[in-house]
C-alpha cells in the first residue's frame, strides 16, 4: 500500500495514518481533534465508522490483483461501546472471511488505553475491472 494513495482522500482529510498493512491485519491511527468530533465534543461516530471502513477496504485492497479487481465497501455496522474526547484511536481491521466476490473484516478502534470503543464489522465486494 502506497502512502501517496491517501492525498486527497478522506483519510488524510481525518488525518488518518496507517501504522501496518497486512494482507491479514491493518492498523490505522486517528486523531480526536476538531476533525473528529462532534458538536458536543466526543469523538464522532461517524469518524469511527470512516475509520473502520477504510482498514477493512486497504486490507481486501491487498488481497486482490489490482490489475483485474477492485473492492467497495458493501455494508457497514458499528457498535460504539465508550467515547473519548481527545488523543488518538487505533483501529485494527482482520479478516473473517477472505472469499472470491466478498470478504468480511472485523475492525475494533481502542483509545490510547487500550480500552474499547467502536466495534465494527465490514463486507467488501471484490468486483472485475472494466477493460
Amino acid at each position: 500500500m502506497n502512502q501517496s494513495m491517501m492525498n486527497n482522500t478522506l483519510m488524510e482529510a481525518l488525518g488518518m495514518e496507517v501504522i501496518e498493512a497486512k494482507a491479514d491485519s491493518v492498523v490505522i491511527r486517528m486523531p480526536v481533534d476538531e476533525r473528529t468530533r462532534q458538536p458536543m465534543g466526543f469523538l464522532h461516530g461517524g469518524a469511527s465508522v470512516a475509520l473502520a471502513e477504510s482498514a477493512a477496504s486497504i486490507g481486501a485492497f491487498l488481497n486482490i490483483d489490482s490489475e483485474k479487481q477492485q473492492v467497495f465497501g458493501v455494508e457497514i455496522n458499528a457498535n460504539h461501546i465508550k467515547s473519548v474526547r481527545d488523543g488518538y484511536v487505533i483501529g485494527t481491521a482482520v479478516p473473517a472471511h477472505i472469499g472470491r466476490n466478498t470478504m468480511v473484516w472485523e475492525i475494533k478502534i481502542l483509545n490510547e488505553a487500550d480500552e474499547l470503543l467502536c466495534l465494527s464489522r465490514c463486507t467488501i465486494g471484490v468486483v472485475p475491472l472494466k477493460k
